[in-house]
C-alpha cells in the first residue's frame, strides 16, 4: 500500500496509462497551496480525457505540464486503486465551486471564460448574489470572433486574476490555458460544462448517482449524442486490465 504525503497541501504524481494524475490528501488544500505559491494550472482528469490524451500529444503535454491533475472520474480512481493507490474522486465542478466560494470570501479577482452567451449572461447576473463579495474582473462567453481572443488574453494579463475558470471544452480549455497562463499568477482551471449547470441550463446527476459513480450514465441520458464518446470507457478499462 502506498500512502499519500504528510501535509494537507502535499500531492504525489502518479500515472494512469502513461497520463499523469496527482494523489492528494486534500485536493482543495492542494489547490489553495498552489495559489499561495504563485499559482498554476489545474487539470481534471477522467477516463475519456485519458484516452484522448493518449492519442493527442498536445493534450498529453498540456496535462503533463499542469501543476495539479486531479482524479475527476471513477475510472481513474479505479485504475489507481489497482496499484494500491487510494484516492477519492474529486468532481471538477465541486472543486471549482469551492474555489469560487473561497474567492468571494478572500477578495480574490476572478475571471470566467467560456460557455454560450446566454449562460455567461446568467452567471454575470446570478453569481454575485449567490456569492456575495465575488469580484468578477472578466466574464466572457466562449463564442468570440477570432480577432477578439488577443484582447481577452491581454485583459487577463493585465488583470492578473487569482482564479481563472475556463469552460471551453476538452482539449481546447487545456491547450488555451497552457499557452496563455505562462508567466501569469493565479489558478487556471478547465471546468467543462460547469457553467451550464451553475446557470441552470443543465442539471447535474442526483447525489445518489454521483455516489454510485453513475454520473456518466445520467449525462448520457441527458445528451444521447455523447454515446460515441462513451466508447472510450470500455477501451480505457481494457487497457488498464491488460497493463496489469
Amino acid at each position: 500500500m502506498e500512502f499519500v504525503s504528510t501535509s494537507p497541501e502535499d500531492h504525489r504524481r502518479c500515472h494512469v496509462l502513461g497520463i499523469p494524475v496527482d494523489a492528494c490528501r486534500d485536493v482543495r488544500a492542494a489547490a489553495l497551496g498552489l495559489h499561495a505559491r504563485g499559482g498554476g494550472r489545474i487539470v481534471t482528469l477522467n477516463a475519456e480525457m485519458t484516452m484522448t490524451a493518449r492519442a493527442s500529444p498536445e493534450l498529453a503535454d498540456a496535462i503533463t505540464t499542469a501543476d495539479l491533475v486531479i482524479p475527476d472520474g471513477a475510472g481513474v480512481v479505479w485504475a489507481l486503486s489497482r496499484r494500491d493507490i487510494r484516492v477519492i474522486k474529486t468532481a471538477g465542478i465541486e472543486l471549482a465551486w469551492s474555489l469560487l466560494d473561497y474567492a468571494s470570501l478572500h477578495g480574490w479577482r476572478v475571471a470566467l471564460v467560456g460557455a454560450a452567451p446566454e449562460v455567461m449572461t446568467s452567471l454575470r447576473q446570478e453569481l454575485p448574489s449567490r456569492l456575495p463579495g465575488l469580484n468578477l474582473v472578466l466574464a466572457v462567453d466562449g463564442y468570440q470572433t477570432p480577432d477578439s481572443w488577443p484582447g481577452i488574453e491581454s485583459t487577463l494579463a493585465e488583470a492578473k486574476p487569482d482564479l481563472v475558470l475556463l469552460a471551453l471544452g476538452v482539449p481546447r480549455q487545456e491547450l488555451w490555458s497552457q499557452r496563455v497562463q505562462k508567466g501569469l499568477p493565479g489558478l487556471w482551471m478547465g471546468v467543462g460544462g460547469s457553467f451550464d449547470v451553475w446557470a441552470g441550463i443543465k442539471k447535474r446527476a442526483p447525489r445518489w448517482m454521483c455516489e454510485m459513480q453513475l454520473e456518466w450514465l445520467y449525462r448520457l441520458v441527458q445528451e444521447p449524442t455523447r454515446w460515441k464518446r462513451m466508447l472510450s470507457l470500455p477501451a480505457f478499462a481494457w487497457r488498464v486490465i491488460r497493463q496489469d
